[in-house]
């Protein structure tokens, strides 16, 4: 192309991208356009790169914003590449590489063009962009075809119909890419958009049609990941003197330009971002969470949300009802294998929440699985290393672990799947345990990392309602699983007693007692000291029959304790004594919990009645205590049946002969004997106006993880950016 760039900041310089942005109209059948998409640079290989390229592009396009009313050539460069959109089918499955060539490089400088020209201006403004032609100056038809439109539409049927190929990845990226940036208005707006061009052309109007097939297509980019074409797989023309500008962008796919990523966390721990295998896959999935958490029109409900909900298995053979708009049939099997390899990232866990919670279809199907092992270990183990993860990732995880219980099915399956080996657990060597006792492990640790660190009620409540949910079908706990059960709420009761010692007793609290309580480990485990538990027992009752005299006094004076205390001169407060109610409340929760397995499944636990026995002193305090008096009738004649078993067979009992004497305890204690409580059962309800948490959430995922897409951050409103 004449003069060719060889660098990136050369671009504002170029003679064709001049002529584009300047004063002088271009005819569309001017060969100026063959020239101009005939570009070469070296391909962007970071964020930097990717930051000097928008730089570079502003340059132009501020240009081409004072100079486009009167020259219409972004109108003329679009019309040339819908143009050659109408061939290109043909020359897919003529491998005409040439003509391929040209219209993605077309299509990247419109998407170039576009992603500036929504930054800078209004929608207003954009659309008037799109609407000007080769006139006088400063006027322009109102009753022009509407470009925007027949570009989105030409995007749909580009991403739908053209045949994915070696010589047709790179614009099927491109395509995918461009209709981000049309939606990226958003990221502009500290408000969520309820009503903007994208509602205008995306849920009514020509591009309506194609919301089943979009969506099914974006679907199956996501299933298949399939990887760009290796080098050297399509041959395109070599640089020469008459070569043109942005050439590299794309003979560059397989050398780097695929595998960059946008800068920074929003939300996010920052960390180096692994190398994407199908930029392809990424890109696709990006664009179908944007479009599913669209809002709804004020007179049409989003149709991209519609097709995620009702979409069916291709084994389905029953009729769609009448009712159900934009359905389609997709590969269930596939689907599910997809979902639980690309679990490592946010989107693939996002998109794993939205079917689980809005597909019915694809929740019974998922739920019927005899290998749920495959879903629910990756989902674990994003819990489990929650120190890594963002807390929108951990959030969305625990969620999907919640729905999961909701189903009696999967909280008995899950007990009877056992697992060898689990190499990421660290925290004790677990050679054989069965998925149910894992999912126990790694949600108790979610909660004690939550209360000690982030101390977010909503995540621990959420937590809780999970064990709460499987505590009727706990079937054959593993011993640390069910010690960790015990030892988790022995930790709570120890600092129940604790902080009403602080609160009532701050200047002559008894020190032994506050060394004990200050030297518990960080797992919950044994007191290092309690010589006198006795003196503990007696010391926990006589707080407790203050309780049940002035029960709601109480926690009022504890609530104005704490805060008097946080602004005096006295050392603080533990972290944990900062909230005596929640204190409170993981207790009652626990002993629910602990409840619910013994009158439900007592012969099937033997573990947990031996961790219960192990602890019992301390569970014998809190009988009295107002708020568990109820709850604790149950845990005290277990506690009572089994010690007296117990203390029938002697002294020096052997850790097997306990088992055995608390099996046939099992056996004979009278059912009857165990008061029947409500079952527990937790149900999760998205909250008021969803689209507050999940649109910015999908935002930053689009500007952390697109591929090839750089925003300014100072542009950002939608979100708050992290600091790092």
């Amino acid at each position: 192309m004449g003069s060719n760039s060889s660098r990136i900041g050369d671009l504002p310089k170029n003679e064709y991208l001049k002529k584009l942005s300047g004063t002088e109209s271009v005819s569309e059948n001017d060969p100026f356009w063959n020239q101009l998409l005939s570009f070469s640079f070296p391909a962007p290989t970071s964020s930097t790169e990717l930051k000097l390229l928008e730089e570079a592009t502003v340059s132009v396009c501020r240009s081409l914003v004072v100079n486009n009313p009167r020259t219409g050539n972004l109108g003329a460069l679009i019309k040339v590449f819908l143009s050659r959109t109408k061939e290109l089918k043909l020359s897919a499955e003529c491998q005409n590489h040439i003509f391929i060539w040209q219209t993605h490089n077309a299509l990247f400088i419109i998407c170039c063009l576009l992603k500036v020209f929504i930054c800078e201006m209004s929608e207003e403004e954009l659309q008037l962009h799109f609407t000007y032609e080769e006139k006088s100056p400063g006027t322009y038809s109102s009753d022009s075809e509407d470009l925007l439109e027949e570009l989105l539409c030409c995007l749909m049927q580009l991403i739908t119909d053209i045949p994915l190929l070696d010589i047709t990845y790179e614009i099927s990226v491109e395509a995918v890419s461009t209709m981000v940036v049309f939606l990226s208005c958003q990221l502009f707006h500290k408000e969520v958009l309820r009503q903007s061009i994208s509602h205008k052309y995306l849920m009514r109007g020509r591009c309506l049609p194609y919301t089943s097939k979009l969506v099914k297509t974006l679907l199956y980019n996501f299933i298949r990941q399939e990887k760009p074409p290796p080098p050297g797989a399509h041959v395109l023309p070599q640089q020469s003197d008459g070569g043109g500008l942005l050439y590299g962008l794309a003979s560059g796919v397989a050398t780097g330009l695929w595998t960059v990523f946008t800068l920074g966390g929003v939300g996010s721990k920052a960390a180096a971002t692994p190398e994407l295998s199908s930029p392809l896959a990424n890109q696709s999935l990006l664009l179908l969470l944007v479009l599913a958490n669209l809002t709804d029109a004020a007179d049409t409900p989003n149709p991209y949300r519609q097709a995620i909900m009702s979409f069916k298995n291709t084994q389905d053979s029953s009729p769609f009802p009448s009712s159900i708009p934009h359905a389609f049939q997709i590969n269930f099997n596939s689907l599910y294998t997809a979902l639980c390899e690309q679990q490592t990232s946010d989107q693939a866990t996002l998109l794993l929440y939205t079917l689980l919670h809005q597909n019915s279809n694809v929740r019974t199907y998922m739920l019927a699985r005899t290998d749920m092992e495959n879903l629910v270990l990756p989902i674990l183990e994003i819990l489990y290393h929650v120190e890594e993860r963002n807390s929108h990732h951990v959030y969305m995880a625990l969620i999907i672990l919640l729905i999961l219980t909701e189903d009696d099915g999967f909280n008995r399956s899950i007990h009877e799947v056992i697992l060898k080996n689990i190499t990421w657990y660290s925290e004790r060597v677990l050679t054989e345990i069965s998925l149910g006792s894992l999912l126990i492990l790694v949600v108790i640790r979610t909660i004690q990392y939550n209360m000690t660190r982030t101390r977010d009620k909503y995540l621990h409540t959420n937590c809780l309602a999970a064990l709460a949910n499987m505590s009727a079908q706990f079937r054959s706990l593993h011993q640390y699983a069910a010690q960790r059960i015990i030892s988790y709420t022995c930790r709570h009761l120890r600092r129940y007693v604790y902080v009403l010692d602080k609160l009532y007793f701050p200047h002559y609290h008894c020190s032994t007692l506050q060394h004990c309580f200050s030297t518990l480990s960080d797992n919950g485990e044994e007191l290092l000291s309690l010589t006198c538990s006795h003196i503990l027992r007696s010391y926990a009752s006589s707080l407790f029959s203050l309780l049940s005299k002035k029960h709601n006094k109480v926690l009022e004076q504890a609530t104005q304790s704490l805060r008097g205390s946080l602004s005096s001169n006295d050392v603080p407060l533990p972290d944990y004594a900062q909230d005596l109610n929640v204190i409170e409340e993981v207790i009652r929760m626990m002993l629910e919990i602990i409840n619910s397995c013994l009158t439900n499944s007592l012969h099937h636990n033997p573990n947990l009645v031996y961790a219960l026995l192990y602890k019992r002193d301390l569970f014998e305090q809190f009988r009295t205590h107002p708020s568990f008096q109820d709850i604790m009738q149950n845990i005290d004649l277990v506690i009572t049946f089994f010690s007296s078993r117990l203390l029938q067979a002697g002294a020096e009992l052997s850790v097997e002969r306990v088992l055995e004497i608390i099996k046939q305890g099992a056996v004979a204690l009278p059912k009857d004997r165990l008061k029947k409580f409500p079952e527990l059962k937790f149900k999760y309800v998205e909250e008021e106006q969803p689209e507050e948490f999940f649109i910015p959430y999908v935002w930053s995922l689009v500007y952390n993880s697109a591929v090839g897409l750089y925003w300014n951050p100072q542009d950002i409103q939608l979100f708050t950016m992290d600091s790092d």
